[in-house]
């Protein structure tokens, strides 16, 4: 194709969704970049020509159909991809700009955390209950519960592949010690720990419905309940803890630093004690 316009076909987006798994994408990314993809593919015009023209006017079209700046971005991460396995690397679009916001509005506490352990065990759910500490105990993601196995327990430590990358997970010895006693009461004396009845490695929508469940006992706000702000309240402890973000970077497994720091974010409460404190504005009454 010539550097003007170039034709997108259903052929070409299966080459690039198999590219895509070759790459060692995990599937929900994959699923949701052909998701996009699809989108613009039905955008384009009968011909399926794609030229920068007709790009542009998409990035525009999305404005106008009230998309998030930040879903928008993800969009076009999507199409970017595509652009540039097609040899169209002159037609990718820009991002784009976004502030970094340094406030999180829905941060689960450490108190919150603590009263969703109770409630887990209130309603016997002890796998629940060893899962959700061993996702916040170590900062892991949770497709990533899969690796800590029985024989990682004996080591104190696990290594997981993810996102073609791979890096050590340390098992703090409390968790350890925890996860052997339930490993010995449950039977389990090989693989991954949490597991289904058929043994397979439990699914993150059924983490997450589980998880939902337990919002009413423990009286938290259930949007901010969900596997991943388990991972956001690791990070944020030991953030607090240490200062230290490239450490922290590496434990998360993240490549870009700038992502880790969204994990550093502070709650809107507590950045308002933290501007009470400076006692820089005086009362006159």
């Amino acid at each position: 194709c010539d550097m003007k316009r170039a034709k997108l076909s259903v052929k070409t987006i299966k080459k690039y969704k198999n590219f895509l798994y070759e790459e060692e994408r995990s599937t929900s990314t994959i699923n949701k970049y052909i998701r996009d993809i699809q989108s613009f593919y039905e955008y384009l015009p009968e011909d399926k020509m794609i030229t920068k023209e007709i790009l542009v006017a998409y990035k525009q079209h999305l404005a106008d159909k009230k998309y998030k700046i930040s879903s928008i971005n993800s969009m076009l991460v999507a199409i970017n991809g595509l652009l540039e396995f097609m040899n169209l690397s002159s037609f990718k679009l820009k991002l784009h700009k976004l502030q970094r916001n340094v406030i999180c509005e829905e941060e689960l506490s450490k108190e919150e955390y603590k009263r969703l352990l109770e409630a887990a065990l209130k309603k016997e759910n002890e796998r629940l209950y060893m899962l959700l500490q061993t996702i916040c105990g170590t900062g892991i993601r949770v497709s990533e519960h899969q690796y800590i196995t029985v024989e990682s327990l004996k080591e104190g430590k696990s290594v997981v592949h993810n996102k073609g990358k791979t890096r050590v997970i340390f098992i703090p010895d409390k968790l350890r010690k925890i996860l052997i006693l339930y490993c010995k009461q449950e039977k389990i004396l090989s693989g991954p720990i949490f597991v289904t009845k058929r043994g397979n490695p439990m699914d993150r929508s059924n983490i997450w419905v589980a998880m939902k469940k337990l919002c009413e006992d423990a009286k938290v706000d259930g949007k901010k309940v969900y596997p991943h702000n388990l991972r956001h309240l690791f990070a944020l402890t030991y953030y607090r803890m240490q200062k230290d973000v490239v450490r922290l970077a590496d434990i998360l497994g993240h490549s870009n630093i700038e992502t880790t720091r969204i994990y550093t974010m502070t709650s809107g409460k507590e950045y308002q004690k933290s501007l009470s404190k400076m006692d820089l504005v005086d009362l006159l009454c």
